[in-house]
């Protein structure tokens, strides 16, 4: 859980403020997510947090307690890929110093160009729970296999090996192009999907390991090109797992009519199940706890110093809901999945009937 030893020397107002709403969120989160455990299951999560945090669109800065409500988030999970971390890293320093010793992060360098938009890619892990297994890497595509019009990736994907419990996987992070709903620029987007999608899964086919790709896809709907440029090349998505094939679950944006973000899976036989939670897999709506939908008034006075606010309550509303506190949070919702990690009932069993696979999962984290 996050240290909040620092509020004790907030102002009396601020303290009371961020302190009900840390108590409404961890509420929140503990009916919307599964609990952690200590070996059985893994949750992993993606999330982009807009543009962390440089305020070089001037709608910011952050107040204090978003960093703090930032960090909550995450330590409900035990892995999260963060994508649009700029430049200077001090903000999220703030967000790992908040969520205690145990957690690290690998982080790449900045994408340059504008395409780019100067953001790194990190993932922050619980090393209680999750080990990082020395290869980390930004992948660039040989020229025989460049996306549509000869382009490398707008932001190029991170892709490090992780272990926890049993489970060993190749985890790819991305934040793909965006583009137009149609065009060149369309295309472009469905072109970088399918490009990490066949890359991944050429490796896949190669080296017999688990693979996993999730961040900000810009996927447009699950019928669209976007979609079935990462589906052909046999990722499995969640929803695949559940029986009712929910996609609903996978709207992770704040209008709840976005299918970006997703997680993907390219996985070995019998190394993928999802935990046993009800609430296996889904959306963490943290807005229907920390700045609401009727507090625009409250936060007036802390954010009208970006110049933006406007000068009637009801716009003010307006403002505040659809972009201020997009700008302290996200306008994306992390996306979440109860992964089981523990395979020993099955590997016992095989061991038993006499089989012996030929990449047998293994808890010794030097076996490698």
């Amino acid at each position: 859980m996050p240290m909040y030893w620092q509020l004790k020397r907030w102002k009396t107002d601020d303290r009371g403020r961020a302190i009900d709403h840390i108590s409404a969120l961890r509420k929140y989160i503990n009916q919307t997510v599964p609990r952690r455990t200590a070996s059985e299951t893994l949750l992993l999560a993606t999330w982009n947090v807009r543009d962390f945090d440089s305020n070089k669109f001037g709608q910011g800065p952050r107040l204090a307690e978003s960093f703090h409500y930032i960090a909550e988030i995450i330590s409900a999970f035990d892995l999260v890929a963060m994508q649009e971390v700029n430049e200077d890293m001090r903000p999220f320093e703030i967000v790992i110093d908040l969520l205690g010793p145990s957690w690290r992060y690998i982080a790449t360098d900045i994408t340059e160009g504008p395409s780019g938009n100067g953001e790194r890619m990190v993932f922050l892990f619980d090393s209680n729970k999750v080990q990082f297994k020395h290869i980390a890497g930004e992948i660039v595509l040989p020229k025989s296999s460049l996306v549509e019009g000869d382009h490398q990736f707008a932001r190029s994907p991170f892709l490090v090996r992780f272990q926890s419990g049993w489970f060993k996987f190749n985890l790819c992070t991305v934040h793909l192009y965006y583009g137009d709903s149609s065009g060149e620029g369309y295309q472009r987007r469905v072109a970088e999907i399918d490009g990490i999608a066949k890359f991944l899964k050429k490796r896949a086919d190669t080296e017999g390991q688990n693979y996993i790709l999730l961040g900000d896809m810009n996927v447009v709907s699950p019928d669209d090109d976007t979609m079935k440029a990462l589906k052909k090349h046999k990722f499995i998505l969640p929803a695949d797992l559940t029986l009712d094939n929910d996609e609903l679950r996978w709207v992770s944006n704040m209008g709840g009519n976005k299918h970006y973000d997703q997680i993907a899976f390219l996985v070995r036989k019998d190394e993928l199940e999802l935990g046993t939670s009800n609430n296996n897999a889904g959306v963490l709506n943290y807005y229907k706890a920390v700045y609401t939908e009727d507090e625009a008034e409250t936060y007036f006075p802390l954010g009208k110093t970006n110049g933006k606010w406007p000068s009637t309550a009801a716009k003010r509303k307006t403002y505040f809901n659809k972009e201020w506190r997009t700008w302290q949070m996200s306008d994306h919702l992390p996306l979440f999945v109860e992964l089981q990690i523990d395979f020993t009932e099955k590997y016992l069993k095989r061991i038993r009937e006499g089989e012996q696979p030929v990449n047998p999962p293994t808890p010794d984290a030097s076996d490698d």
